[in-house]
């Protein structure tokens, strides 16, 4: 309310002050009105002009990729963004987000694409390096302020691109992990911020969020407390968007190691298996699929030292084949593993392994499995969008980032990405 009036107040000002003179003493502007919304002698002036044609017009929507030290967490030590590769990733962001909501997300009467105009960001923010803490040991891989502006940081991780270099899964699968994951979890964010999604979500796993030390929790902890990462289990409003986030842009072989992880302590009620392999066809995965490392699973045993007797015991937890059994060390208690059995196909290993357990908590495969029903069903009644289709439509452009980048195939209309060296 400050605001308006404030902003009123200087209105009226101006208006009584030119209400002083004559309707004939009015003159052309004194400000200078020629000066173009692009300057055309910057050296940046190309890759300026293509934001102001490709996000600025259709979105009102900003990209600062010059580093801009103020809007920054001071916290942290970071440098800017590489000027070539905050280009690419301005491409990647139109290709792999802008215009995927553009086809699955509300149109006007025209049949014109409405959703991003109305709820897309106003401004991203680039950061070339990472941001990591030395005091928890965690990595900050983006962040949003204030439901319009959204940072995207390590951009210099990414691989350059010019003409004839071609874009590999590894290169997909780290911008994945340092810039689109985070990308579509803070746009998450935004959506939930602007439409509230169920109570219900928070109260799958109520007693086992952790906003203090997640960060100590590994990947088995959290999925046999059902949750899909790490970060997830710190607060709900994390966990939810992390399910978004990890539907659209997890791969199968992260999807089928948590899905096993999740199964592997316990965690699985009546009807669970079922509704397990439906959800894995629904994300496109062919469970059955010869030489997929999710059919070749090896389960060890974890053993924990006893600082009394200095002898190794059973902590009663199980984890996947990630260490070669020999001791590890940590602050707290020293850990090896022991081979506990091996399967050959991810069919046999839910078979002969996996224990329905209609007692105790909700947890594991049956809580994550809740989790992704409230938030599938979010995302449908609240923005008509099929997350699952919106994850296909991410998988066949990043099957086909080449093509994109070299404008053949679908994309040949659209010619070759351009990137611009300083003029």
């Amino acid at each position: 309310m400050k605001k308006f009036i404030y902003t009123f107040a200087i209105l009226a000002t101006l208006c009584g002050l030119t209400a002083c003179g004559n309707d004939e003493d009015f003159t052309e502007s004194i400000f200078d009105t020629t000066t173009p919304v692009v300057d055309p002698n910057a050296t940046t002036y190309p890759f300026d002009q293509w934001i102001y044609d490709e996000f600025v017009v259709p979105y009102n929507t900003q990209i600062d990729y010059k580093l801009v030290f103020t809007a920054t967490n001071l916290a942290y030590q970071v440098t800017p963004a590489d000027y070539k590769k905050s280009q690419l990733l301005a491409h990647f962001i139109k290709y792999l987000f802008y215009d995927v909501y553009n086809k699955y997300g509300e149109k006007d009467a025209n049949g014109n694409p409405l959703f991003m105009k109305k709820y897309g960001p106003r401004l991203f923010h680039f950061i070339g390096s990472p941001m990591s803490s030395p005091s928890t040991h965690t990595e900050t891989q983006g962040y949003a302020s204030g439901g319009v502006k959204i940072t995207l940081v390590n951009v210099n991780n990414m691989r350059t691109w010019n003409e004839g270099v071609v874009y590999t899964p590894n290169d997909i699968a780290a911008l994945n992990k340092d810039q689109f994951h985070v990308l579509h979890h803070e746009f998450s964010h935004i959506m939930h911020q602007t439409k509230s999604y169920p109570v219900a979500f928070g109260q799958v796993t109520p007693g086992s969020y952790d906003p203090r030390n997640w960060q100590e929790r590994d990947s088995t902890e959290s999925h046999r407390l059902g949750y899909l990462t790490q970060y997830g289990s710190s607060a709900n409003t994390e966990d939810f968007v992390e399910n978004l986030s990890c539907i659209i842009t997890d791969t199968p072989e992260r999807w089928m190691s948590c899905l096993t992880l999740c199964c592997l302590n316990g965690g699985v009620r009546e009807g669970d298996i079922d509704l397990m392999y439906a959800f894995i066809d629904s994300l496109g995965i062919d469970v059955d699929k010869a030489g997929a490392v999710w059919n070749k699973i090896n389960i060890n045993k974890e053993l924990a030292q006893n600082e009394e007797t200095k002898k190794y015991e059973e902590t009663g937890r199980y984890v996947l084949d990630q260490h070669k059994g020999d001791a590890i060390g940590n602050s707290d208690v020293a850990l090896k593993f022991e081979a506990e059995k091996s399967f050959t196909s991810f069919r046999d290993f839910v078979k002969e392994w996996v224990e329905v357990d209609n007692s105790g908590e909700t947890k594991g495969l049956n809580a994550v499995l809740k989790k992704i029903e409230i938030a599938t069903k979010w995302y449908v009644e609240n923005w008509g969008i099929n997350i699952y289709d919106m994850r296909r439509e991410v998988q066949y452009r990043q099957d086909h980032v080449n093509d994109y980048l070299n404008g053949t195939g679908e994309w040949e209309s659209e010619g070759p990405v351009t990137i611009y060296d300083f003029q």
